[in-house]
């Protein structure tokens, strides 16, 4: 996993405004590979759907794979022909590559993907981008395993799809429900972020972004989709399974190791309503009481079990203080990182010196009942023992959260009582007066004068001349890899900007 990013602070989630006409609010990415026969009735179909029902300006960009066949001419014949198409052309395969290599360049604030067969029915991609618009979520997934959906597809693909979401829930600990239908959208300040950390470029691209941003924190609306199965598909289904089932395991090792810094992608303080304070409402009281209940019980089930192994060598006493000293250290650490959300080597040794002043209180009051039972009944047998010990650890955990959260883990605040603002979730600063806006009209290519050569090179293979209203896109051939991370292998020739303004030391883009 990519380590070396260092991501910071998202921006609060916003409605986008409303803009100009000829502004692109959605790009919608098809990839393809050695596609020349579905390529032209699927974006065709694509353009007239999203024409007929997209209330804002829009661009479809076709990621062309290092096809071999003639993709490369059919997408050029079709960008010449709508204004509202573009193509890139890579020299290396691998759908997360392209993927990549496209949004990182596209200025659109709400980026899409879907697979150039239209499996998905398209009545579903203004359910899926809508979320993103209004603000409401950072990225949007169709489904096909959801309640609400309608799949055909054969019991060989249906069999693999579930298995694969399970392992996910299982190893990962994913929540959404399907990691690789080929219908998902993004907001595009959240993909810049995003992206530097993913290092799959082929078909685990998809969940590799989806367990980071769960991770992180970021929400992920899933819509349910009807879904047709494509029987003349050309995905290797054994190569892909072997290859995610390796990406499971690179990922879930970094996250298991902390190789990520996922804690430093958080949206600004405010943008979440937990971090808001109402008044007679204590901050994250249900959260951490329902936390530190679930704690308890399992250190009680623990406590109980060493007591029980102490006994067989020792005194009730010893036997209980053993027990609740090594049941207090386990309890403090799990409630710090658990219940009240303390990351970090940061203050550990002061958190579990101050939580054995807690265990002491602990043990004064389990052995006071001790004792009071030995003094009341002599020699009392082994089961009423126990019973007053859990009644005893009852009690003594009411008072432990009381002390957890009122000394040991306090809400610090600010003088004022505003809440700290912890530093990698400050508020983003005012916008620059002049500042260039998130996005804006794409200006129009002059047309080259006589005697001028265009800075397009020409092909080495004959393509259609450009329609002369065709001003918002130009092919570009791209070597994998460059426009994702700035790397160039060797010998390689600087790529073409997709947009022309790219080499503009003016533009603030």
């Amino acid at each position: 996993m990519r380590t070396d990013s260092s991501p910071g602070t998202l921006p609060a989630r916003e409605h986008l405004p409303a803009t100009a006409a000829g502004t692109p609010v959605l790009d919608v990415v098809v990839p393809v590979f050695n596609e020349e026969r579905d390529l032209r009735p699927c974006v065709r179909r694509l353009h007239e759907h999203l024409t007929r029902t997209f209330p804002y300006a829009f661009r479809i960009t076709i990621a062309d794979n290092a096809s071999t066949d003639r993709t490369p001419l059919v997408a050029a014949g079709l960008a010449a022909e709508i204004p509202e198409v573009g193509t890139v052309r890579l020299e290396q395969k691998g759908r997360g590559r392209a993927l990549r290599t496209v949004w990182s360049a596209s200025p659109a604030p709400v980026l899409a993907y879907m697979d150039v067969d239209l499996s998905t029915d398209l009545n579903a991609l203004l359910p899926l981008v809508a979320p993103l618009i209004s603000g409401h979520s950072d990225l949007a997934i169709g489904s096909r395993l959801a309640r609400d959906s309608r799949v055909v597809r054969g019991p060989k693909r249906e069999f693999i799809s579930r298995a694969y979401n399970l392992i996910l829930r299982g190893s990962l600990q994913a929540r959404f429900s399907d990691a690789q239908c080929g219908f998902k959208a993004i907001r595009g300040d959240v993909a810049r972020v995003l992206l530097p950390l993913v290092e799959d470029t082929g078909w685990f691209f998809d969940t590799e972004l989806l367990v980071l941003a769960e991770r992180a924190g970021l929400r992920i609306h899933e819509v349910p989709v009807d879904w047709v199965d494509d029987p003349d598909s050309t995905v290797h289904l054994v190569r892909t399974a072997t290859d995610d089932l390796r990406g499971v395991w690179r990922v879930g090792r970094a996250l298991a190791t902390g190789s990520l810094p996922l804690d430093r992608l958080s949206r600004p303080f405010g943008d979440d309503p937990r971090d808001r304070r109402l008044p007679d409402v204590p901050k994250g009281l249900a959260r951490q009481l329902v936390g530190f209940c679930v704690v308890g019980g399992l250190s009680t089930l623990f406590y109980l079990a060493l007591y029980g192994v102490f006994r067989q060598f020792s005194g009730p006493q010893a036997a209980n203080a053993l027990a609740l000293l090594v049941s207090a250290v386990a309890n403090t650490a799990a409630n710090r990182r658990l219940t009240f959300g303390v990351r970090g080597r940061g203050g550990a040794v002061r958190h579990q010196a101050q939580g054995l002043v807690v265990f002491g209180i602990g043990l004064a009051l389990t052995s006071g009942s001790l004792a009071a039972l030995g003094v009341a009944t002599g020699s009392p047998a082994r089961s009423t023992e126990l019973a007053v010990l859990i009644a005893a650890n009852l009690a003594a955990t009411v008072l432990r959260f009381l002390l957890f959260r009122a000394w040991v883990f306090p809400d610090r605040e600010r003088p004022g009582g505003a809440p700290a603002v912890p530093a990698d979730r400050a508020p983003a600063s005012p916008p620059v007066q002049g500042a260039t806006a998130p996005y804006a009209p794409l200006p129009q290519r002059p047309a080259p004068g006589r005697g001028e050569q265009p800075d397009q090179p020409q092909p080495s293979h004959p393509q259609p001349q450009p329609h002369p209203q065709h001003q918002l896109y130009r092919t570009a051939q791209v070597r994998a890899g460059d426009a994702a991370d700035g790397t160039r292998g060797d010998g390689a020739v600087p790529s073409r900007p997709v947009r022309p303004h790219d080499n503009d030391p003016r533009d603030a883009r």
